[in-house]
């Protein structure tokens, strides 16, 4: 690899995993039927890429990067498809298949922002806690948990769908 590596996720249909390299901005594609060589790699046009999750719909990857902002890719070729701004420097991402929103949890200053990906609107900041960079999302994508570092909870938030 030739930087450090932040979030991976896995395309069972293309058979390869997409990685986050912090530096140099980038996402490395490896085939999981030949894991030992890089088929190949996107650069990212923000700094420090983060959390990443994919819509095996669309084939879009959601890279969401320390410069707080969001990238959206193609992923069977990287093109870059939208970048749009984040609440601050993001750690985890999660994408609802079902009602098709993106999670991204903001630890500074403590928020959530959520995002409509069929087109790509910021619907929220859910406020969290400082600190509050660790997220989980339910299977059904009926709640969003929030894991609380200053006051030892967790918090659930019930997912709004329209």
């Amino acid at each position: 690899m030739l930087g450090r590596t932040r979030w991976a996720v896995f395309d069972p249909e293309a058979q390869v995993l997409f990685v986050n390299i912090a530096d140099p901005a980038q996402i490395v594609v490896v085939d999981a039927r030949r894991p030992e060589n890089i088929a190949r790699t996107f650069a990212v046009p923000s700094a420090g890429p983060h959390g990443l999750d994919l819509d095996l719909d669309t084939h879009r990857l959601f890279c969401a990067c320390d410069s707080g902002e969001l990238i959206t890719l193609d992923a069977p070729s990287g093109r870059i498809l939208g970048q749009d701004p984040l609440g601050g420097a993001p750690d985890v991402v999660f994408f609802d298949r079902v009602h098709k929103r993106l999670y991204v949890a903001i630890g500074d200053p403590g928020t959530i922002d959520v995002f409509d990906t069929k087109t790509m609107e910021k619907l929220a900041s859910v406020a969290t806690e400082t600190g509050a960079h660790t997220i989980a999302l339910a299977p059904g994508g009926e709640q969003v948990y929030a894991f609380l570092p200053v006051s030892h909870r967790a918090a659930i938030f019930e997912a709004v769908h329209s």
